[in-house]
């Protein structure tokens, strides 16, 4: 059952001449069945993205959880109690005073996969025109292929006919019917023949890392070689480093040079690809990732040199309109600026109610705006280098959470958590952020954009400095970066405004490392 209160709806829309407020409704929480992970709520954009698994219905998608801004109202419940048909985006309307148009989408990861025996390179799935392609050496008879895998659908499809563990005619494309809830899809399957031993289609080089993809022909001896330029020894990349699937395989060199130039090829059996050229990258760090370089403009703590282009900000605008900065250097005599580090404490700003907890944060990027109590800032700074990790030191100090917001307040009297984040995106400006309930807008992790991202927490006290470090779980290695984004909170869920007055992050430095 959905978890959402259904007033009765009016029967005509209000007048414009009544001035009611323009308050947008929004929806808070979503859950549907089959879901694979938590939706992502856009609430400037008025949008929601459902993480549906293998098992699920994309054409009758069934909400467990809708919950709506207090007053807020559905002007079409029956389509959301009788199931969601997101093969295409769905617009739900929804009123408080005036109607607003949410639109409701949904990805459905399912994964496919088709072998055949001695099969060279990876086969291509294409899930639009519902292709599957796939090649077998040149001596290999078409007339006479074992497949030895196929799944064109989700958990519960099933296909006609089952190739799986058939010799199988490809001389020509073989048609193959998936059924599912009802529906069937019909793919084409074909299978031809190359002449190509061993081939190397895909080279990202990064800065101490590089990633070889090859197709060779499954079932030989395979591997990859690597030299810097002016070496005549080749060197072999341990198999350890190397990802085998079927007919194709990945080689991760790790420990390379930044700045240099190098060769690399594979090897099937007694055939090798013509070696192959690259020039690794440099190792890029953050500006003032010691933070040495501080000013004060009026109440407020700027953690870069005063007149020069600044790579950090802060919340202290925002705090610092009922309070003090309330993320501050370090007093450090023996820097040559008086400061080393940065401290970030969450407090609560204001008199009773009349404020809130404004958590202490460092992020890159610009604080933008102040909307009443709320903050609109911009992340991210131009960025086009793969660090693996985001490594330095801290120390932490976990109050007992003292605010928190609606939808947070079982957390109230547990120990407060810091987190540091890095993400690497490739959208075409800074990802804005928006603390206001009304229209808020927070970084999701699953946003198309990212191309890695990864993150630190520590729900309890540190014993003075802790070395810690943020690996980078990349979706792609040859998507160029065009920003960082790198934050720290001493309260995670400061964004919220829940966290414990009185917890403290001092952030001694920032290292990126480009190893594994």
């Amino acid at each position: 059952m959905v978890a959402v209160a259904l007033p009765v709806l009016f029967g005509s829309c209000i007048k414009d001449d009544i001035p009611y407020p323009h308050i947008q409704p929004n929806i808070t929480a979503i859950e549907a069945e089959h879901q694979s992970q938590p939706c992502a709520i856009d609430s400037a954009a008025r949008t929601v993205t459902i993480f549906l698994d293998e098992a699920a219905d994309i054409s009758c998608v069934k909400l467990s959880k809708l919950i709506l801004t207090p007053g807020a109202y559905l002007t079409d419940t029956a389509a959301v109690v009788a199931g969601l048909d997101l093969t295409e985006p769905y617009e739900m309307t929804v009123g408080l005073y005036y109607y607003y148009v949410w639109t409701l989408s949904a990805r459905q990861s399912i994964e496919r996969y088709f072998t055949v025996a001695n099969q060279v390179g990876e086969s291509e799935i294409d899930e639009q025109t519902h292709t599957v392609k796939a090649m077998v050496p040149e001596a290999l008879p078409l007339t006479d292929v074992e497949v030895t895998s196929i799944k064109l659908g989700g958990t519960t499809a099933q296909m006609s006919p089952n190739l799986e563990g058939e010799k199988v005619d490809f001389t020509r494309p073989v048609a193959v019917t998936v059924t599912e809830f009802g529906r069937t899809t019909e793919w084409s399957v074909s299978v031809t023949q190359t002449d190509i031993a061993v081939d190397i289609t895909q080279l990202d080089a990064w800065t101490n890392v590089a990633w070889i993809y090859v197709t060779a022909e499954a079932g030989r001896s395979v591997g990859i070689q690597y030299r810097m330029t002016g070496v005549d020894v080749w060197t072999d990349v341990p198999d350890s480093w190397i990802t085998h699937n079927g007919g194709s395989f990945i080689g991760r060199i790790i420990n390379l040079q930044p700045e240099a130039v190098y060769e690399v090829r594979a090897f099937s059996d007694e055939d090798f690809t013509l070696p192959k050229q690259f020039t690794t990258m440099s190792n890029v760090q953050l500006p003032n990732s010691g933070f040495e370089n501080w000013w004060m403009e009026g109440r407020v703590w700027c953690p870069w040199i005063e007149g020069q282009p600044a790579f950090w900000g802060t919340g202290n605008k925002g705090a610092t309109t009922l309070g003090t900065s309330n993320t501050v250097p370090v007093q450090d005599s023996s820097s040559p600026t008086g400061y080393h580090g940065a401290r970030l404490e969450s407090r609560f700003v204001g008199i009773s109610i009349l404020g809130k907890l404004a958590a202490g944060n460092l992020f890159a990027g610009d604080y933008v705006a102040t909307e009443g109590t709320n903050g609109i800032l911009s992340f991210g700074r131009e960025f086009s280098s793969y660090p693996t990790k985001l490594t330095g030191r801290l120390s932490y100090t976990s109050a007992t959470i003292s605010h928190s917001s609606s939808g947070f307040e079982s957390l109230k009297g547990q120990p407060d958590t810091c987190i540091v984040w890095c993400a690497l995106g490739d959208w075409e400006q800074p990802y804005e952020i928006r603390t206001n309930p009304a229209n808020r807008h927070l970084f999701d992790p699953a946003d198309p954009g990212v191309i890695a991202y990864g993150q630190m927490q520590k729900g309890e006290s540190t014993d003075g400095f802790i070395d810690f470090e943020a690996v980078l779980d990349y979706r792609s290695t040859s998507r160029r970066p065009r920003y960082i984004l790198v934050v720290a909170s001493a309260s995670k869920y400061g964004d919220y405004f829940t966290g414990g007055n009185g917890s403290v992050l001092v952030i001694d430095h920032f290292n990126l490392s480009y190893d594994y």
